[in-house]
């Protein structure tokens, strides 16, 4: 149970931060781009890495790893977690199903994004 407070509490604090980012980017750049999402799946996935690498280095619980990585970046953006899957798996040498991962998560999450707007849509 103290695992799963750590994940909310650090989800709560990405949300937060990416809704930050997401206003920003509009107030800065305007809405006819989705900068804010570009910008915040490119420093999550920097962010990621840093953290995962820091920590495998110097050694950290898990009770860290859930709280900031699951959490926070998990929050802020699942981005990063596509990412540090590709990335474990390029570096495992299965660069076939690396790509393959890449391929069926972006292709499929658009897919199903406008499957569920369709149904919605459909729907009395």
């Amino acid at each position: 149970m103290f695992n799963l407070l750590l994940v909310v509490v650090g989800g709560g604090i990405g949300a937060g931060i990416r809704h930050l980012t997401n206003m920003g980017a509009l107030r800065l750049v305007g809405p006819n781009y989705p900068w804010g999402t570009m910008v915040i799946n490119i420093v999550g996935s920097f962010a990621m890495g840093l953290f995962i690498a820091t920590l495998a280095r110097r050694g950290g619980s898990n009770e860290v790893r859930l709280f900031v990585a699951t959490g926070i970046f998990g929050g802020f953006t699942t981005f990063s977690a596509f990412s540090l899957d590709f990335a474990t798996l390029w570096e495992r040498g299965a660069t076939l199903p690396a790509f393959g991962y890449a391929l069926a998560s972006v292709i499929g999450a658009i897919i199903a994004l406008f499957l569920g707007l369709w149904l919605a849509r459909s729907l009395p």
